[in-house]
């Protein structure tokens, strides 16, 4: 942080703003929790509102808006690692293990 008071009058500036908006949000979930939606509609309805408060909580309480190239760097690493994962039972389906081999079989 600097210590010229126009930058710090510049971050208060932007704590308060998050701070409404994480307030906002607030109100904007338990609204939604008051409406009777389908469990995946719900669902989506709760994780877009999570998403926006995590991000702003991690953006500017955090000061990771300031790490642009470490930020990028480990969300191309997570979303790599997510397909991974998603192959994962894919692929194990794919490898014939434990069905048997067409060879044997044809012994019995």
């Amino acid at each position: 942080m600097h210590s010229d008071p126009a930058e710090v009058q510049k971050s208060v500036r932007g704590y308060m703003i998050v701070f409404a908006m994480l307030m906002v949000f607030t109100i904007l979930t338990v609204a939604a929790s008051r409406f009777h939606f389908a469990v995946p509609i719900a669902i989506a309805v709760a994780l877009v509102i999570a998403a926006m408060k995590g991000s702003m909580v991690a953006a500017v309480f955090m000061h990771l808006s300031h790490e642009k190239r470490w930020i990028y760097g480990t969300l191309i690493l997570t979303v790599v690692f997510f397909f991974v994962l998603l192959m994962l039972p894919v692929l194990t389906s794919l490898d014939g293990l434990g069905i048997g081999s067409p060879w044997t079989a044809a012994r019995r």
